[in-house]
């Protein structure tokens, strides 16, 4: 028998694995049972427990393409993030929204389905601005595919951005392809004494200026400031700027990413707050740490919901409980009826009976 005959008697393991999610899916459409998806866990906490029974989709692991120069690799969801960076980074490349880890199990998959970003979104973008294209099952157990392997390729809506950040209620993912970006040639951190309301308006006025900027964060009176870059740019903005090096500065830069910063220590809650970058403190209790020039403000506090969420609208955005608390009132800023109806569309256009992570983003949904 020819290879060729072979491998469509005989499946490789990952195709077996594809239609076992299909007919997991399938058969709880059919019997109406809820299916919890997961990964590696690291993400766990994030958003509202989600009910049901687990779908471990971690098996379905593995790069499937990668081709540094094109600035572009496709792996498949249940891939540990450290095989895919340590990867990346032997081709001098990385991943450009710095994705958190939140724990050694991370996954591609969970790193998309939650769509959350590190350090330097503010200055390279987020998540969802590098995912080229995707593949996952909806709620029928459909394989779909959407986008591909460059920056414009479709028309129409863009469902791989859709996805991202969607939590899982769209459909299970299978494949992401992400935009590389290189690695800096240089990095440098510095760190000065400052009150909160100065950094804040340092950080603005650093961001209009053509500055290698790449992280910044402000946390118990101090001011942290990376720039990335040509080495040229970096001493040159590093004399500009002022301020002292910082020893260790990647093991500050992952704590802050991966929430092991002594800051996010404790029992308390931990409010994500994505505000306006210039808008003033906030004035509430409790401590708080700074990133993104001022656009991300995190809240360790006792506060109510209610006023933790009324002061994030007074600075032009919202707020998110990030880390334990009360979730009675759900983990996500409630939103306008005419967005929660846009939300509820498009829930029943991928998943109509409701079986994938339901409630995980908001109730029904």
């Amino acid at each position: 028998m020819s290879q060729t005959a072979a491998s469509v008697h005989f499946p490789n393991r990952m195709d077996k694995l594809i239609h076992q999610f299909i007919d997991t899916i399938r058969a709880a459409t059919e019997d109406r049972r809820r299916l919890r998806i997961r990964g590696g866990g690291s993400k766990a906490f994030y958003g509202n427990p989600a009910t049901g029974e687990d779908f471990d989709v971690t098996g379905y692991h593995g790069i499937i393409d990668y081709e540094p120069t094109e600035l572009v690799i496709t792996a498949r969801a249940g891939t540990p993030l450290t095989e895919i960076e340590s990867t990346m980074r032997a081709k001098g490349q990385m991943l450009g929204f710095e994705p958190p880890h939140f724990g050694g199990g991370a996954t591609l998959g969970g790193c998309i389905a939650a769509g959350l970003s590190g350090p330097r979104r503010a200055y390279t973008g987020a998540a969802r601005d590098f995912v080229l294209g995707l593949r996952l099952l909806d709620g029928r157990g459909t394989d779909l595919r959407f986008g591909g392997q460059v920056m414009k390729n479709v028309a129409g809506y863009d469902v791989s951005r859709l996805v991202t950040g969607s939590l899982g209620t769209l459909g299970v993912i299978l494949e992401v392809s992400l935009k590389a970006l290189p690695l800096p040639q240089a990095e440098l951190t510095l760190a000065c004494e400052q009150q909160r309301g100065e950094a804040i308006t340092l950080m603005n006025a650093w961001a209009g200026q053509p500055l290698p900027l790449s992280a910044t964060c402000h946390v118990e009176k101090r001011l942290y400031l990376r720039l990335s870059g040509a080495e040229s740019a970096v001493k040159a903005a590093a004399k500009k700027i002022g301020g002292e090096p910082v020893p260790n500065a990647a093991e500050f830069w992952n704590g802050v990413r991966d929430h092991r910063d002594l800051f996010f220590s404790g029992d308390g809650p931990v409010w994500r707050l994505s505000v306006a970058s210039t808008a003033a403190e906030i004035d509430l209790p409790g401590h708080q740490m700074l990133e993104w020039g001022g656009a991300l403000r995190w809240l360790k506090s006792d506060a109510d919901a209610d006023s933790v969420r009324k002061a994030a609208r007074k600075a032009g955005g919202h707020a998110t409980l990030f880390r334990r608390g009360n979730r009675t009132t759900g983990a996500f800023h409630p939103l306008p009826e005419v967005l929660m109806r846009i939300h509820r569309n498009v829930k029943q256009a991928m998943d109509p009976v409701g079986i994938l992570n339901p409630g995980r983003m908001y109730p029904n949904l």
